[in-house]
């Protein structure tokens, strides 16, 4: 018997086992009126009424249907009602500027714009046949309650949302994930985090970053209670799993350092000590930042690495029974690294060391682009981007992307290996380490650094940090202090905004 994946399959069970069980938690204090508390059946319901009013406005299977939107119920509720009823959810991110913005809805040939009050000013230009702001106003006509979706036939290979990537390097492409691939994704990654309905999960993470990594999905098929932020502060991550009982949240590196300094003026014993797994991607954190997660907040370390082309789950690092008994470092040491391949994943690197995948959570294309398609698919394997390291034990190590190998002399050097060194520095915050031109070398290593509040230190000390802990030859030349580095939303290093000012002068960059 063959029965094709779907995206709704993992609503579809809660609201059969869990129907009664809350569902997801809406953010409190938005500009629009807060859904409340739904349950996982208040939830399937919203989803069809959804289904129904895209019925109403004539929007086929098929069509696109983009949301610009901070985390919310309205949000989650989409990848089931767009989603889970034959239309092509656009989850874009609501950081991005109005000229990208109106790019990726034109790109996309989107039939409705749906969007938070608090963007309705700066989009309002985008044309697009339909336009809603998200709130009480729009939902009589966004959910038709009582009245039943047009039936769809499920095709796994159909694609299910189209996420626009990050924009680290330059136009955002549009990948394809289809019900298959999200399917997979949210299956294995639930199995290898230890997903259980015992769990309370904390919606961090933008939603609208690769599905919140599948978690609206992974965590409704296990009937666990999803609780929303709107806006990210340390602080208030505490508080909220020590109100919810929460036990499992995704976190951006920067998203950490957040929480590890609101812990600082915590009063009293930090919420979830011995209970909560904080799932980590966007940039291997440095091995102090590990240290501090298991020791002062008392919680549970876990690294993936993937991209918004793979779903995103490629591997997992997570402890294993046989580290228990490793001191600190060691154990840091240890899950520095990328991962193991998740259930599924065959990995290899190329002989230029470009990590290449093969796995059913890999993107079906880029939405017309056949030649980036081509680019990265063509010859059977998924193409990363990333330079890497597989060891004796199976693990990834990312050494850098390949655009961020900064070779100085005829030597290649990893400006992650550069940014960990500095990183164990306690005057520094954050740093990024890129290359900058050269007329000897071609190009030397540069660091820009953001102080901890109050820290002082000269260039000469950070330079010598780095001399006595690494090869001279990886040590930077210059070092710049910064206020701030240039992000994404979701904590990856913006290098191309920061290399781009020392290069836009010279043929290559």
């Amino acid at each position: 018997m063959f029965v094709p994946f779907s995206a709704r399959d993992f609503l579809d069970r809660a609201v059969t086992v869990y129907g009664g069980r809350t569902g997801v938690v809406d953010e409190p204090d938005q500009p629009a009126e807060p859904l409340g508390e739904l349950t996982y059946a208040r939830l399937g319901e919203y989803a069809r009424a959804q289904a129904a009013g895209l019925d109403a406005l004539g929007i086929g299977f098929g069509e696109r249907v983009a949301i610009v939107s901070h985390n919310s119920a309205r949000l989650l509720t989409s990848f089931f009602g767009v989603t889970g009823y034959g239309r092509v959810l656009v989850p874009i991110n609501f950081r991005l500027t109005t000229e990208e913005i109106s790019y990726i809805v034109e790109h996309c040939q989107a039939s409705a714009l749906l969007v938070d009050p608090e963007l309705a000013d700066s989009l309002a230009g985008i044309d697009v046949p339909h336009r809603f702001i998200l709130g009480s106003d729009s939902d009589a006509q966004l959910y038709r309650f009582g009245t039943e979706p047009e039936p769809w036939q499920h095709d796994e290979h159909a694609v299910a949302t189209i996420n626009y990537t990050s924009g680290t390097t330059a136009r955002p492409k549009g990948v394809e994930l289809t019900h298959r691939s999200i399917w997979v994704n949210a299956t294995t990654f639930a199995l290898h985090a230890g997903v259980t309905d015992r769990d309370v999960y904390l919606h961090t993470l933008p939603m609208f970053h690769c599905n919140g990594w599948g978690m609206p999905f992974a965590m409704a098929g296990m009937g666990v209670p999803q609780i929303v932020v709107r806006k990210i502060d340390g602080a208030e991550i505490l508080r909220r799993i020590d109100r919810y009982g929460v036990t499992v949240l995704c976190a951006a590196p920067a998203v950490v350092n957040a929480v590890l300094d609101a812990a600082k003026n915590w009063d009293g014993e930090i919420p979830g000590r011995d209970r909560v797994r904080v799932i980590v991607a966007g940039a291997p954190p440095p091995t102090t930042t590990i240290e501090r997660v298991e020791s002062e907040l008392g919680w549970e370390f876990i690294q993936i690495y993937g991209l918004t082309e793979t779903s995103p789950l490629l591997t997992i690092n997570r402890a294993p029974a046989e580290w228990d008994g490793l001191p600190a470092e060691q154990r840091a040491a240890k899950l520095v690294r990328a991962g193991a391949p998740a259930l599924g994943v065959t990995l290899r690197t190329s002989q230029s060391g470009e990590v290449l995948a093969r796995s059913n959570v890999v993107l079906e294309g880029y939405w017309r682009q056949p030649e980036e398609t081509e680019k990265v698919l063509g010859d059977g394997w998924f193409h990363t981007g990333d330079g890497g390291v597989l060891d004796d034990e199976g693990y990834l190590t990312i050494s850098d992307r390949k655009k961020d190998v900064i070779i100085t002399g005829g030597e290649n050097v990893s400006s992650i290996e550069v940014e960990d060194t500095l990183f164990s520095h306690p005057a520094v915050a954050e740093v990024a380490v890129i290359g900058v031109p050269h007329e000897k070398w071609g190009e030397t290593i540069k660091a820009l650094v953001v102080l901890e509040p109050g820290a002082q230190v000269t260039e000469d000390e950070l330079i010598r940090h780095c001399k006595q802990r690494i090869a001279g030859y990886k040590a930077p030349t210059s070092v710049e202090v910064r206020s701030e580095l240039a992000r994404t939303a979701t904590g990856k290093l913006q290098k191309f905004k920061l290399r781009e000012p020392y290069w836009q002068d010279r043929s290559r960059s």
